[in-house]
């Protein structure tokens, strides 16, 4: 057995554990902290910080997953301000050994080790991932992550390919949506569906909802939209996230035809969040209206992970996977 540090760095939070792989015993996460990306300079001061937490000496070993590209030799975060080199990682983090994952490629790498239990079913057949075959992934956050699992039969292997198709252009389709789309476009000439499908976008919704029924409404912040649909005493705010519920339907039926899945994973904290109003939202109507390829929507098996720290999990098994005899100490 071997311990690693993993963190699962996005564009609000970033999370750290110790976790334990290797042998054949499942993964396991230590300690979790969670640091505010906005009070540090750097993941370096953050990492630090962990470290002093924790109060230990950290192993020389290291996942990290980034929410953005890896590619490049300098990597600066879609939503969050930090810069992280590559090539210095080694000295400014103090390990000998590194991976670096995009963030939703982690939540691929967690989909292939999780359990049944860590999945609660949404919509379509209740199946098992495919032993061989496409698992599509999808997660509304800060951004909108998509990846993709291809899981290859054999030996439990499986690839995961990360992409950033949550930068797409999004598609109306109604006249609602239309509305949302025309205010959008006063700020940005393309819109991407992350501007639709995100945490921070319900405030775009709840104010688009507002202007098309006239309704004078005051500043609020997605935390606060979202607390007060949650908690159904507001239905502005509520009508904002059914219509958020029905986009990210839409969009990830888009991915899974796209990829050829058979199923489908909804992960990230928001998606999470929502599980119990997803059912109760246009998300499954959206999913399935694919005109002549309904029927084969209505067979996709569509699950949202429950597993607390999927990014986490990810991480190390994106390290055990790359470094498979790193089990022995």
């Amino acid at each position: 057995m071997r311990e690693i540090v993993v963190a699962d760095i996005g564009g609000t939070h970033a999370r750290f554990a110790i976790a334990t792989i290797g042998g054949d015993e499942p993964i396991k996460l230590g300690q979790i902290v969670t640091l505010k990306c906005s009070n540090f300079a750097s993941l370096q001061t953050a990492w630090h910080s962990f470290g002093e937490q924790i109060g230990r000496e950290l192993p020389r070993a290291a996942a990290i997953a980034l929410a953005t590209p890896i590619k490049g030799d300098v990597l600066k975060m879609t939503n969050n301000p930090w810069v992280i080199r590559p090539a210095l990682v080694k000295e400014k983090l103090d390990v000998d050994q590194f991976i670096l994952v995009n963030d939703f490629g982690a939540i691929g790498h967690a989909v292939q080790h999780v359990s049944a239990d860590d999945l609660t079913h949404l919509c379509g057949p209740q199946k098992n991932m495919p032993g061989d075959g496409i698992v599509t992934i999808v997660g509304p956050g800060t951004g909108l992550g998509v990846s993709m699992l291809l899981r290859l039969g054999e030996n439990n292997d499986y690839r995961v390919v990360e992409t950033e198709a949550g930068h797409i252009d999004f598609a109306p389709l109604d006249s609602i949506e239309d509305f949302i789309l025309a205010r959008l476009r006063k700020d940005f000439t393309r819109v991407s569906v992350e501007r639709v499908v995100s945490g921070p976008a319900i405030v775009t919704i709840y104010n688009a909802l507002a202007a098309l029924e006239n309704r004078a409404v005051a500043e609020r912040s997605d935390v606060e939209i979202w607390s007060a649909a949650l908690d159904g005493n507001d239905e502005l705010a509520e009508a904002a996230l059914d219509r958020f519920c029905m986009c990210l339907g839409a969009v990830a039926g888009d991915f899974a035809l796209v990829h050829g899945a058979s199923n489908v994973v909804i992960a990230g904290g928001l998606g999470h969040r929502i599980a119990h109003k997803l059912k109760q939202s246009g998300f499954v109507e959206r999913f399935h209206a694919k005109g002549r390829f309904k029927a084969l929507m209505e067979n996709i098996s569509v699950d949202i992970i429950s597993h607390p720290q999927p990014g986490l999990l990810g991480c190390a098994a994106a390290f055990q996977k790359k470094y498979p005899s790193t089990g022995r100490k």
